[in-house]
């Protein structure tokens, strides 16, 4: 099959888990407190790399019918992998590895793999059709562990190979995979053994491209001398070899092996603090492969793959931390970097935000998440407040029906009233936005224990973080600093917690303000470090003032996902009066709108003036107006330019 009618680039077989890092860094697994879960599995991790690299990858691998499997499938497809290859497996588990960060030498981990799910991946399981349309396959050492993994890994080379791809292989050694230590030896990286060496070398004869570390290359060649290894390997296969060096980058060796491993083809490497091992090798071959897969010279896969290697070595995780296409061509356009590089603000920025879930190109949010104003409306109608989260489940009912399962739409709702919602809200796949700000306090404070970080800890990962601020950059210099100082505890922990941040700017009633002042406030918040990935400001009638507030965006962070409009209880006509204008402006890309909404409708609710039924239908039409308003305003909006 010619190459232009290959579909995807790539294809990984083999192994496919799930991380449970250890949050605490320089203590033994025995201590550690908490873990975050990661996808794992060294093709998997490759397979990951290589899309957020470019590359059109696929990955064949068995996950097992449970939260595990299903995550591992849904991480994949939010990463852009062709998951037509990930199996469900009834009868077994997702594996699982607890890894943890001892020391700069030391990683401990146990890898779960009792009978799992991956490891029962067999031949039958190989759509040769499939494989015809990839440019490649990958192929794993430790699925060639046993036989109905190897006999799978083998068929899918040669379907690739009789299609006219490539077979590239990663030795991938890890001796307690071979049953060579103890379970509790994980890290171990090499074990002398004949029998492995044998079996790694069957397939030498399929191979187009040989990636190991000199463990590896050992285990491979049969000898700890590194040049007799790669000789013997040469002996058996007409691959490139690359041999990996750990912070002496790489070398490779496309014909003869020479007398010493300098004499390779190499790159430039990458010096920068080594914070954590694992999973620098799989982002290696990811960079390696970007660059091979597209026909560069060996000299730019090398630096491809050790620049990824060593942006990976740097960070917590593996396949988190790979990095995407625009942040390899940002470090490696840099010609400074600190050598602790997960301090380099702006690198960890372009990682963040080329990351994250999902695009939004357009957003038109139901905001339910206020709390003073429905204890307002008890007092007002004589309610019971016990009644207010039923209220905010009838708010998700009402945006399901207008919706019906439309992305483009989202939920702000509220952890005090709005909990048994936000649950409700997990299985749909709407946007979710949640506050953490006292309501009306300023200066601000948060809603939440005195450590807002160990607050957000708590919150799933797909809940936007909303803070909504009484800020003014002309604001008394003690207030403004207590205010910003809040802001970037707040930003720091949404980082450190993975959640995105969406800032809300409210100007204070009674200051003097003009078109420049919104945009001098964001100007401000990002001249002090805050790179919300949102921005949610009130709606003007002034076409200058968005002019202004998109400069101010676009110029400080052109990967802001953007801006969304409050209402400020306006009336329906005032706020729709407002979207002809905002619709002009690109950095806009909808509203987060509640009170002009719910507010006659949670009324009569509380006043028994409406049944559930007829208050979501109330809430229901009465946001499809705005909906429907935002969206011809737009089209107008667009037609004109």
């Amino acid at each position: 099959m010619a190459q232009d009618a290959k579909t995807l680039d790539l294809i990984a077989v083999g192994r496919s888990s799930v991380d449970l890092y250890g949050q605490q860094i320089g203590g033994r697994l025995e201590d550690m407190a908490s873990f975050a879960k990661y996808l794992g599995g060294s093709p998997t991790n490759t397979a990951s790399g290589g899309a957020r690299l470019g590359l059109k990858t696929g990955l064949l691998t068995r996950v097992g019918a449970d939260h595990m499997g299903r995550f591992i499938r849904e991480q994949l497809a939010r990463e852009g992998v062709d998951v037509a290859g990930v199996l469900t497996d009834a009868e077994r588990l997702t594996a699982l590895v607890v890894l943890g960060i001892r020391d700069r030498d030391t990683f401990p981990l146990i890898f779960y793999r009792e009978n799992c799910a991956d490891m029962a991946l067999e031949a039958g399981d190989v759509d040769e059709a499939w494989f015809a349309r990839a440019g490649a396959v990958l192929i794993n050492g430790t699925h060639l562990s046993q036989p109905n993994v190897y006999a799978a890994s083998l068929k899918a080379a040669k379907a690739v190979k009789a299609a006219g791809g490539r077979v590239a292989f990663d030795i991938d050694y890890r001796p307690v995979l071979w049953g060579l230590t103890g379970k509790d030896a994980g890290e171990n990286r090499f074990v002398e053994n004949q029998d492995v060496t044998r079996k790694l070398q069957e397939v030498l004869t399929l191979c187009d491209l040989i990636v190991g570390t000199e463990e590896e290359i050992h285990i491979l060649g049969g000898t700890t001398d590194t040049i007799a290894a790669l000789r013997a390997i040469r002996e058996r296969s007409g691959a490139l070899l690359v041999c990996k060096r750990g912070p002496d980058g790489c070398v490779a060796f496309p014909g003869a092996v020479p007398d010493t491993l300098d004499e390779g083809v190499s790159a430039r490497g990458f010096r920068v603090e080594v914070f954590n091992v694992l999973g620098a090798g799989d982002a290696f071959m990811a960079g390696f492969l970007r660059g091979w897969l597209r026909g560069e010279p060996v000299e730019t896969c090398c630096e491809w793959g050790n620049a990824c290697g060593a942006i990976v070595v740097s960070r917590h995780g593996c396949a988190p931390a790979m990095p995407t296409w625009i942040e390899l061509e940002q470090f490696l356009g840099e010609r400074e970097r600190p050598f602790r590089l997960r301090e380099d603000a702006d690198l960890e920025h372009t990682h963040w935000a080329t990351t994250r879930e999902g695009v939004h190109d357009e957003l038109t949010v139901l905001a339910m998440d206020h709390r003073s104003q429905f204890e307002d409306l008890i007092a007002e109608t004589g309610g019971d407040a016990a009644r207010i989260p039923h209220f905010k489940t009838l708010a998700l009912r009402a945006v399901e029906a207008v919706a019906g399962g439309d992305d483009r739409f989202g939920v702000l709702l509220d952890g005090r009233f709005g909990f048994d919602a936000l649950a409700q809200a997990a299985d749909r796949p709407y946007w979710i936005g949640r506050p953490i700000e006292l309501p009306k306090s300023r200066p601000l404070e948060f809603e939440s224990s005195a450590d807002v970080a160990t607050e957000l800890a708590e919150w799933p990962l797909n809940h936007v973080v909303k803070c909504l601020v009484f800020y003014h950059p002309d604001d008394e210099i003690a207030l403004r600093e207590r205010q910003e100082r809040q802001l970037l505890r707040l930003f720091d922990a949404c980082r450190k917690t993975r959640h995105e941040l969406l800032v809300e700017v409210i100007l204070p009633k009674g200051m003097d303000t003009d078109s420049h002042t919104v945009a001098r406030a964001i100007r401000r918040l990002y001249a002090i470090g805050v790179r919300p990935d949102w921005w949610k400001l009130e709606p003007v009638a002034d076409p200058a003032a968005w002019r202004e507030i998109e400069s101010a965006v676009n110029e400080n962070d052109p990967l802001c996902r953007g801006v969304v409009l409050l209402g400020l209880s306006a009336p329906e006509a005032e706020l729709l009066a407002s979207f002809e204008v905002a619709a002009r402006f690109p950095i806009i890309k909808g509203f987060a709108v509640g009170r002009t909404i719910f507010y006659d409708v949670a009324r009569d609710w509380l006043s028994d003036r409406l049944d559930d039924d007829a208050a979501v239908r109330a809430l229901a039409g009465k946001l499809t107006v705005l909906v429907e308003a935002w969206r011809r305003a737009r089209a107008a909006g667009e037609k004109a330019a």
